[in-house]
């Protein structure tokens, strides 16, 4: 496995304004100021990449006055607890966003809800009861009994796999026996 380098913030360039770099390397990467910011806090603006990749961005940051240095990254150690903590805190946001979705349907639910006795009287006193006089339900068509099927085919697949499993033993025992099939 190839090491990991990342790119850290090492210091600017004389006579380059923080703000100013902060703002040109936004419009490179098209990406927000406050992400660029952050890079000035020593937090990674770039994921860990191999060697060649890092020294590109190092030479990107070097093109908008940011001096950068490349830190290797341990692959498990170091990053475990980080991981970990970060992971934690996706959990803890999607349980967060599942909850508040759950309580945004609930209420959806209580309002239908509420609606729903509105909707029922209207419907009653609009509707006749010419349901009842119309044979809807057939109670004959759930009665009928289930056609048993034709176990044929799956007895015959059987059978077939039974045989090429002789045949393949019978192969596997005896190989000079199909030598002719070979010639």
């Amino acid at each position: 496995m190839a090491e990991k380098f990342r790119v850290m913030f090492a210091g600017l360039e004389s006579g380059i304004d923080q703000t100013q770099a902060t703002e040109q390397l936004a419009a490179k990467l098209k990406t927000s100021t406050d992400k660029v910011a952050g890079l000035f806090e020593h937090k990674p603006l770039f994921a860990p990449s191999d060697q060649e990749k890092a020294l590109k961005q190092a030479k990107l940051l070097a093109s908008v006055g940011i001096k950068a240095k490349l830190q290797p990254v341990s692959q498990q150690p170091a990053s475990i607890g980080l991981d970990a903590k970060q992971r934690d805190e996706r959990i803890f946001d999607a349980l967060d966003y599942i909850t508040s979705s759950l309580i945004r349907l609930e209420e959806k639910l209580d309002d239908l809800e509420q609606r729903l006795p509105e909707l029922e009287n209207s419907s009653e006193l609009s509707s006749t009861d010419n349901w009842q006089e119309k044979d809807l339900l057939d109670e004959e068509a759930y009665c009928e009994p289930v056609k048993k099927r034709s176990n044929t085919l799956l007895y015959s697949l059987i059978a077939m796999v039974v045989v090429l499993l002789i045949a393949l033993g019978i192969v596997e025992l005896f190989p000079d026996l199909f030598s002719f099939l070979e010639s």
